[in-house]
Parts: structure tokens; sequence; C-alpha cells
């Protein structure tokens, strides 16, 4: 299992590839893993090994999210790529508002819930620990 992860990491790493379409898991080890977002990817993801490590992909932000997130275990990075949003932050009860212009960046503590309000659709890098992650309805 091993040989075809570090086989397919090797691939990657010596073709081109797009962050929206190929996710990448980190080990903190120096090991990187290839993800491809398939259709089924979001509802296979908390049984993939890969996952359970910080990721890093490229989202787009047309509308606001549905949902808020949480991710208890580690902090994630986000860095807006282009676009306009707000990022509604909860923490302790108490709920603050992170404007974000193209460019920016913004580190999300661990176990702060979270969602973007999109005020110009965009791209958003994020760099997540995911294990435990937790959504909730807006």
């Amino acid at each position: 299992m091993k040989t075809k992860i570090r086989e397919a990491a090797s691939e990657a790493a010596t073709a081109p590839f797009d962050l929206e379409t190929t996710y990448l898991a980190l080990d903190g080890k120096g090991e990187v893993i290839p993800m491809p977002v398939t259709p089924d990817f979001w509802m296979a993801i908390d049984s993939s090994p890969a996952a359970s490590r910080s990721m890093i992909g490229v989202y787009p932000v047309e509308t606001d999210w549905p949902h808020w997130e949480m991710h208890p275990e580690g902090a994630e990075i986000l860095v807006l790529i282009d676009g306009e949003l707000d990022m509604l932050l909860e923490e302790d009860g108490a709920q603050r508002v992170a404007s974000m212009a193209a460019g920016t960046t913004l580190i999300v503590p661990a176990g702060a819930w979270h969602r973007a309000l999109v005020r110009a659709p965009g791209r958003l890098l994020a760099v997540t620990y995911g294990p435990g992650t937790e959504h909730r309805p807006a």
C-alpha cells in the first residue's frame, strides 16, 4: 500500500495538477499524498487514512456556506486567492467577523466554528488538520 501511495506522490510531483481537483494530504514528516477529488470524495473522506492528516486544497467560494465547520484538533489556514468574503468565527459563544480580500490569510484557531459569507466569488486555499471535523447547519 505504501508503495502505491509513494508512486502516486512521485507521479503527481512530476506533472502539474490543479489543487481544485486534487487535494494533498501532508503527514508533517515530508510525505505528500495526492487525493483526487472524485464525486464521492466527501462521502468517503472519513474512511481515508490520508485525510487523518493535514490537507491542502483550493475551493471555489461562490455562495455563502450553508453550514458552520469546526476543526477541534488543529488550526486551519485560509488564504483567499481571489474574491472577497467575510469569515464568521464563533469562539466561546461570541461571534466576530474577519473580512478577507484577495491575497489575505486568516488562521482559524482549533475549536472555532466558522463559515464564509461571500461578497465577491473567488477561490480559497485551505490547509486543514481534518481529524474530528464537525459541521452544523447555518
